[in-house]
């Protein structure tokens, strides 16, 4: 667990300096640098001290992120980022690492991150004896003719020794005897043979058989030794020894022949005959190497393999076959086995540095820093690498078998998160071996798109009379980008029009975008507003957008029609005058109501709720005009009350009620009529005027007749009295949208007022208009009477 979240804290930090890696990739050197070091020393022992080498101080060790690299799977030398020692870490082994082949070399690779750099370097693997020379066969059997003469040299096996140069084999030695001397002779391949020469002829019958002490030693310091027991057995003369057809036999194998395969088969010929020429073929000088791979038919000297060949192992074998006849003598030559390499290793790949997370809009940032290798030679171990060509991706060589992948434009999360980039590494050979690597980058998400609304702008409806923090619609917009970018949260602007309350009138949701209206709205008051809400991501810098939200308050019907005329709040009731002549179809009033509402809710309708004398007035129900219906007639009461209903088209209705007092005349001259709440007590001082008024009313009659003549001279024509209503309104109802004023004029206004004993009459008789001159015609007659004296006006 603490090593994966210490390896997880590498990752980020190298994400932050990775961008500069490509920096020192070209002051690596050309020229591997050399170390070296003793076999078999303990696990953390000191190789050398690399900052004097590497040219860096102490801290920038640490700070360039400074590590050992391999192209080997194992890991043998470790770097102390904080000294810079290069240690070992673990104890190693020449010959079971380089076995016979001397120098023993480990290449490796010292790299450094920040900026990348990377130093090649080889450790050489010091020989210390820590082998003794040994001899394969205990006991070496000699076989020798007591015909040989003295001077007659035989070669013997000789001991192995895993250790090279001065710790390897160095010397033979051979107990006293009188017999023999040792001579030792060095072979093409640099082995040290030893030979016993005879000094004195063998005498089967003084002596059948000889014993010696074979000794071997190696130049170590002290020097290590190994015995075998040579025993000679003295046999009868046999005078000719086995000779082979060619001295040296070369042969080439490919690594991948089967187990059994014939390599070579030697063949010698012995001139003897019966057992003297019999011939068996046996290794000499062989390896333990060579008797592991391979075996030799002694019978016919056919050389046979007994296990694969692997060419990165071993390259070439020398063999050495003896031929020995049933006489003793033996003859010897020299195989050489050249293993021919074969595609048979595909390349291998080793991800030194890999950032599996990027940050969009990023170019030319450094994802994985990798080597390849293969262990075949020639074309077989040429490679190539390459990516997918639909990626985003590129790779770039840096120094010998390393690479780096790179992106070559900015990624773009919202287009793709994730890419599964699949490295292939090819070699040349035939057939062409492949290595696949799979690694995913993920594309993490930078704050680059600002939310957007579904649409630009937002109609939204509410009835009024709405109750308190009712819910009126919803906004809604959403962002491309992920987490925090793309948490949305929703808030009002300011209003452009500083008299609107908005604070007061609605509310959103932060999280959601719903609207609230948080108080009860009046259509009346305040029909529609807009207003402009701000969606702003969580992002750092946030980004945002507006939209505008238009708010249509519904009208409910919670207004009455409010009558304009005739008004209720008077000193007393007004009171029309209609003239007994007037013809049906005579206009009397108009009833003026205005309604608050809007729409349906204000279209007003008019009808005759109450009259004293049904059928003789109607009501005009689209515009509140009140006509006669028909001819007057004497018969006809002088004093008349209507109510008037006054009713809206809302749901429910609403109405209002005018009501109206009609007084008949015979003509505007004839006097007033007391009302008929009037109090019996006047009915006397009114008759005392009776008189007067009859005077007055005759006067006003002739002047009436002299008016009327001469506006028939001036005009050709009289326009009527009372006119009915221009154009035709559909329907019943008339829609007054809250003017209050009258849609027709009138030609005449006539008001009785009474109270105290004061009656007065107006009378507005004519209005003529001509070439921008008016005449107004208007006879005012004010009475006052009282209990003790009366006093009448006459005005013109």
């Amino acid at each position: 667990m603490e090593t994966g979240k210490r390896k997880e804290r590498v990752l980020k930090r190298r994400q932050v300096l990775i961008l500069f890696v490509l920096l020192g990739v070209s002051q690596a050197g050309s020229k591997p640098r050399q170390y070296s070091v003793a076999e078999e020393m303990e696990s953390g022992s000191l190789v050398a001290n690399l900052l004097k080498d590497l040219g860096l101080d102490v801290g920038e060790l640490a700070a360039r992120g400074a590590r050992v690299v391999s192209n080997v799977k194992k890991m043998r030398l470790q770097l102390d980022g904080q000294s810079g020692d290069l240690l070992l870490n673990e104890k190693l082994d020449r010959e079971d690492l380089c076995g016979r082949t001397e120098p023993c070399v480990l290449p490796f690779q010292v790299l450094l991150e920040n900026p990348l750099q990377i130093f090649q370097a080889e450790l050489r693997i010091r020989d210390i004896n820590d082998h003794s020379p040994i001899f394969l066969d205990k006991e070496i059997i000699l076989k020798i003719s007591e015909s040989i003469t003295p001077g007659t040299t035989f070669l013997i096996e000789s001991a192995q020794d895993l250790d090279v140069g001065s710790n390897g084999l160095q010397n033979y030695t051979i107990s006293p005897n009188i017999y023999f001397h040792l001579k030792l002779q060095d072979s093409p391949d640099g082995i040290l043979l030893p030979q016993l020469v005879l000094d004195k002829a063998l005498d089967r019958e003084e002596q059948p058989e000889v014993r010696l002490t074979l000794t071997a030693l190696d130049g170590g310091a002290p020097p290590r030794s190994g015995t075998a027991l040579v025993c000679i057995e003295v046999l009868d003369i046999n005078d000719n020894a086995p000779e082979f057809a060619k001295l040296l036999y070369e042969v080439q194998v490919p690594e991948n022949s089967p187990v059994g395969f014939q390599v070579a088969a030697v063949s010698a010929k012995d001139s003897d005959i019966g057992t003297n020429g019999e011939i068996s073929y046996a290794f000499s000088q062989a390896s333990e190497d060579i008797r592991k791979t391979f075996l030799i038919n002694t019978k016919s000297g056919e050389l046979l393999l007994t296990q694969k060949l692997d060419f990165e192992s071993i390259q070439t074998f020398t063999i050495n076959i003896q031929a020995t006849d049933g006489g003793g003598l033996s003859g010897s030559c020299v195989v050489f086995v050249q293993v021919m390499d074969l595609n048979d290793n595909p390349p291998e790949l080793t991800m030194s540095t890999f950032i599996g997370q990027i940050p969009e809009n990023l170019q030319e940032t450094i994802i994985a820093v990798f080597s390849v290798s293969d262990p075949d030679s020639g074309d077989n171990g040429r490679m190539v690498c390459s990516i997918q060509d639909d990626l985003p991706f590129v790779l770039k060589p840096s120094v010998e078998n390393f690479y780096t992948l790179v992106t070559n434009t900015a990624l773009d999360r919202e287009s793709r998160a994730e890419y599964n980039v699949t490295i292939t590494v090819t070699d040349l050979g035939t057939p062409r071996l492949k290595t696949e690597h799979s690694i995913t980058v993920r594309v993490s998400d930078v704050n680059d798109n600002a939310p957007t609304f579904t649409q630009t702008s937002y109609t939204l409806y509410v009835r009024e009379n709405n109750s308190p923090a009712l819910h009126i619609g919803s906004v809604s917009a959403t962002d491309r980008d992920s987490g925090p970018n793309a948490q949305v949260t929703y808030s009002l602007l300011p209003p452009q029009d500083a008299r609107l309350p908005l604070a007061s009138l609605v509310s959103v949701s932060a999280d959601h975008g719903q609207l609230f209206a948080l108080r009860a709205l009046d259509h009346e008051a305040l029909q529609a507003f807009e207003f402009r809400v701000r969606a702003a991501d969580a992002g750092s810098p946030a980004l945002s957008s507006e939209a505008l939200v238009r708010v249509l308050v519904l009208d409910d019907n919670d207004n009455a029609p409010s009558v304009l005329y005739p008004r209720h709040n008077g000193s007393a009731p007004c009171t029309e005058l209609v003239p007994r002549a007037a013809e049906a179809g005579y206009l009397v009033t108009k009833v003026v109501a205005v309604d608050g509402d809007s729409g349906q809710n204000a279209w007003l309708s008019y009808q005759l709720l109450k009259a004293t004398e049904p059928g003789l007035f109607g009501v005009w129900a689209h515009n509140g005009e009140v006509r006669t219906a028909r001819l007057l007639s004497e018969r006809d009461a002088p004093r008349h009350r209507l109510v008037v209903l006054v009713r809206d088209n809302g749901e429910p209705p609403r109405s209002a009620t005018a009501t109206l007092h009609v007084l008949l005349v015979d003509g505007f001259s004839q006097p007033y009529l007391p009302l008929p709440e009037a109090a019996p007590a006047r009915a006397q001082a009114d008759s005392l005027t009776v008189s007067l008024v009859v005077a007055l009313a005759a006067v006003s009659s002739l002047f009436l007749l002299s008016v009327l003549l001469f506006v028939a001279l001036r005009l050709c024509a009289r326009p009527r009295a009372a006119s009915g209503p221009e154009g035709h309104f559909p329907g019943h109802l008339v829609d007054v949208s809250g003017t209050g004023t009258l849609s027709q004029s009138y030609q005449y206004e006539v008001c009785l007022r009474g109270g105290s004993g004061t009656i007065q009459f107006e009378f507005p008789l004519l209005n003529i208009y001509e070439e921008n001159v008016a005449f107004n015609f208007i006879i005012k007659i004010s009475f006052y009477n009282s209990l003790n004296n009366t006093s009448n006006f006459l005005h013109f």
